[in-house]
């Protein structure tokens, strides 16, 4: 059995976007966001971790990055955990996208299992490639023997691995919550899959 604590990026220069796969940087509150978040997890609930694994988009990576230095600890960049992909709504907001595809933007809000943005990744791929990272990071940790280890990622990532962990439909993912830079506490294990045990502010 293997603890994941899932990292949110902090705020970025594209926060009140559907930013996806756009490669935004952190902005200072971002990076303070995550900082206090981790230094809160080590000091007061004594967390350690063995392992890092990151998105190798920037908001995530250069923190990562950073941690994985400070706490000398290994680092893997991982493709299948960045953001899902909006196509053609990436780096736009959703009153922009409200105001000229009310109809799309309602029908992704409300199914989105059933409706994609146009251009844009499917919910279904999307959920097969987080499996992926799931896979290959219990099996780096099986490998190395590793117990614990933080996960630097996405809000969609969160949101997915929280409705998998509590039996809710898929289409309830947008409903779930994954603050900027809040940490969210999963086991895996290959018996019971994945649990949700915490979140943290």
């Amino acid at each position: 059995m293997y603890q994941i604590d899932l990292l949110r990026h902090g705020e970025t220069t594209l926060s009140h976007t559907l930013r996806g796969s756009t490669d935004d940087a952190l902005t200072e509150l971002g990076w303070q966001q995550m900082h206090v978040t981790v230094d809160q997890s080590i000091q007061q609930h004594h967390i350690s971790w063995d392992v890092i694994f990151s998105s190798p988009l920037q908001r995530c990576r250069l923190f990562a990055e950073s941690m994985a230095a400070q706490r000398q600890l290994p680092l893997f960049l991982d493709a299948s955990l960045q953001e899902m992909h909006f196509g053609d709504w990436e780096g736009i907001s959703t009153a922009e996208i409200y105001a000229k595809s009310p109809d799309l933007l309602a029908q992704f809000w409300e199914q989105p299992t059933f409706y994609t943005p146009p251009n844009a990744e499917s919910l279904a791929h999307f959920k097969h490639r987080v499996g992926t990272a799931l896979a290959h990071m219990q099996q780096t940790m099986h490998q190395h023997q590793f117990k614990s280890a933080l996960v630097v990622t996405h809000g969609g990532v969160i949101k997915l691995l929280k409705c998998l962990a509590e039996n809710q439909p898929l289409d309830k993912i947008l409903s779930m919550s994954a603050e900027l830079g809040q940490l969210n506490r999963f086991l895996l294990s290959d018996e019971r899959g994945i649990r949700l045990l915490e979140q943290q502010p």
